[in-house]
C-alpha cells in the first residue's frame, strides 16, 4: 500500500539534504530517499577531501620555496596524515550517520535505497528489504547529482584505474601516476600528488588545460605545472589503455608511442545520474543530459530539481543557492527567483582560479561588445613582494555598450577569494566608472584587478 507524503526528495546531496531539512523544519511530512552517502559528492569524495589533500600539498610547496625567501628547510612529504585526516575528520570513514541523524533531528524521514518517480505524485523507493511506494502531496524535488563519466577508451574498463572517489581513499601513494582528463579535478589532484613526489602525466584531449577557463588561465597554470616537473599534454588522443603487474598501466597514443604508470586516475568530466529515475513516467526524457527548470526551480508539475542535473554548474554552492529556491517555491514564498548572471567558482591549484560569469569568447558569442582588460600579478605590488609562487593574471570582460562587467578571472595566490570582488561587480552590474573610483588596499593581490580594469578600452 502507498503511504501518504507531503514531499519527497530524491537524492541528498547537499541541495537536497537542505531542501528535505527546512521544509522539515517548516512542518511538511519529508521523505528524503538517498542509495548512496548522504550528504553527497562533497564532502565524501569531492570539494572537501580533495581540498584536504590540497591543502598538504601546498605547504610541502612553501617549505620548498623557503630558499628563496629566507633561509633553508629540510622537506619528507608523508600521506599518512592527509589520509587520515580525510578519514577521520572529513569523512567519517565514508559514514554519513551524522547527516542522517541531523535530517530526521530537523523532522525529516530517511529511507536507504533507490527513489524513483513512478508518474505524477508518485514515488517508488527500492530498498534492500523490499519496495516502499508513496503518494506525494506537495511535490518531489530531484538531487541526485553526477557520477564519474568514463570515456569508451579501449581496454579501460577492465583495468584498475581511479575516478576521484578512489583517489581520496589512497592510503599510499604510487611512483607514477598518468591522468586522464586536464579539467580542474585533474589538475588539482595532479598538483597535489607531484608535489608529495608521484611523477604525474596529465593527458588531455583538448588544446589546453582547464578548458571553461580563459586561455590566459590555461596558459598560467600550464607553465606553473611544468615549472613543478608535471608532464602536460595536450591536444593528444588516446587509442587504448592496458594493464599489467609491471609497470601497472599503459596509454598508447595515436602515433604509435605509449606512457606508463603505476596509477591512473580518470579524470574526464562527470555524467548526470537522470537514466533510471523514471522521467518518462512523468512525460520527461531520461535520455538527457540535463533537466530544464524554471526561475523557482521546476522541472514539471510538483516537481522540482536541483544541483548538478540543472546544469547550471557543478557546484555545492550553486546546488545550496537552487535549494533555497526551490523551498521558498514549494511553501508557496516570494523570490528572488534563479538568476546565473554572475555564477563563480574556484579551481585550486596553485596558483589558484577563480571566475565569474562570462569568458571573453563567451560574452563575444552572446553578441555583447567586448572590452576586456588584463593586468599580470607577478608585476603587481603584492606579486612583486611574494617572489616565490606569485605566477598569475588578472582579467576582466565588460559590456562596452552598458559599461559593467559581464565576466572576469583571477589567478594567483588566493585567487579563489579574490574573484568575490569582481563577482559583485557583476552580480550588482556596478557600473566600470564606479569601480575606478574605489579604494584598492596596498600592496594587495586584489589590487592588481584596478590595474586590469584601467586597461578596458571603453
Amino acid at each position: 500500500m502507498s503511504e501518504s507524503i507531503d514531499v519527497a526528495v530524491i537524492g541528498l546531496g547537499p541541495g537536497g539534504e537542505h531542501v528535505a531539512a527546512q521544509l522539515a523544519q517548516a512542518g511538511l511530512t519529508v521523505l528524503g530517499v538517498e542509495k548512496n552517502l548522504v550528504g553527497g559528492e562533497c564532502p565524501y569524495y569531492g570539494c572537501i577531501p580533495s581540498k584536504m589533500m590540497i591543502r598538504a600539498a601546498n605547504a610541502l610547496a612553501e617549505a620548498r620555496r623557503v630558499p628563496d625567501l629566507g633561509g633553508s628547510v629540510e622537506v619528507t612529504p608523508d600521506w599518512t596524515p592527509v589520509a587520515k585526516r580525510i578519514s577521520d575528520e572529513a569523512t567519517d570513514a565514508w559514514n554519513d550517520q551524522v547527516a542522517v541523524d541531523r535530517l530526521i533531528d530537523n523532522g525529516g524521514r530517511f529511507t536507504r535505497g533507490h527513489g524513483r518517480l513512478a508518474g505524477p505524485g508518485k514515488v517508488v523507493v527500492e530498498t534492500d528489504d523490499g519496495t516502499e511506494e508513496y503518494d506525494v502531496s506537495r511535490g518531489v524535488v530531484l538531487n541526485v547529482g553526477t557520477s564519474p563519466a568514463v570515456p569508451p577508451v579501449p581496454g579501460l574498463a577492465n583495468t584498475p584505474y581511479w575516478t576521484n572517489r578512489d583517489v581520496v581513499q589512497v592510503k599510499n601513494l604510487p611512483d607514477t601516476m598518468i591522468v586522464l582528463g586536464g579539467g580542474a579535478i585533474g589538475c588539482e589532484i595532479a598538483q597535489a600528488f607531484a608535489r608529495f613526489g608521484v611523477q604525474v602525466t596529465i593527458l588531455e584531449v583538448a588544446d589546453r588545460i582547464l578548458g571553461p577557463e580563459e586561455p590566459e588561465a590555461s596558459a598560467v597554470v600550464a607553465e606553473a605545472m611544468a615549472a613543478e616537473g608535471i608532464d602536460v599534454r595536450v591536444g593528444v588522443q588516446i587509442t587504448r589503455v592496458d594493464h599489467t603487474p609491471r609497470p601497472g598501466f599503459t596509454v598508447s597514443l595515436d602515433g604509435g608511442s605509449a606512457i606508463a604508470a603505476g596509477a591512473l586516475l580518470v579524470a574526464a568530466g562527470r555524467r548526470t545520474n537522470l537514466s533510471d529515475l523514471g522521467l518518462d513516467s512523468v512525460g520527461l526524457d531520461p535520455s538527457a543530459r540535463f533537466l530544464d527548470t524554471d526561475e523557482q526551480m521546476r522541472a514539471g508539475d510538483n516537481l522540482w530539481a536541483v544541483g548538478d542535473i540543472t546544469g547550471k554548474g557543478l557546484f555545492t554552492h550553486v546546488s545550496m543557492y537552487q535549494a533555497e529556491i526551490a523551498v521558498r517555491s514549494i511553501l508557496g514564498k516570494d523570490g528572488p527567483w534563479a538568476d546565473y548572471t554572475a555564477v563563480s567558482r574556484a579551481t585550486f591549484t596553485d596558483p589558484e582560479v577563480g571566475s565569474v560569469g562570462l569568458t571573453e569568447a563567451q560574452a563575444r558569442d552572446a553578441g555583447i561588445r567586448v572590452a576586456t582588460g588584463s593586468y599580470q600579478l607577478p608585476y603587481s605590488s603584492r606579486g612583486w613582494i611574494h617572489k616565490s609562487g606569485n605566477h598569475g593574471v588578472i582579467k576582466v570582460v565588460a559590456d562596452a555598450d552598458r559599461g559593467v562587467l559581464v565576466g572576469g578571472t583571477t589567478v594567483g595566490p588566493s585567487g579563489g577569494e579574490m574573484i568575490g570582488l569582481i563577482a559583485t561587480a557583476v552580480h550588482a552590474a556596478v557600473p566600470v566608472s564606479k569601480l575606478l573610483t574605489m579604494h584598492y588596499a596596498y600592496p594587495t593581490f586584489h589590487r592588481a584587478i584596478e590595474n586590469a580594469i584601467k586597461e578596458l578600452d571603453m
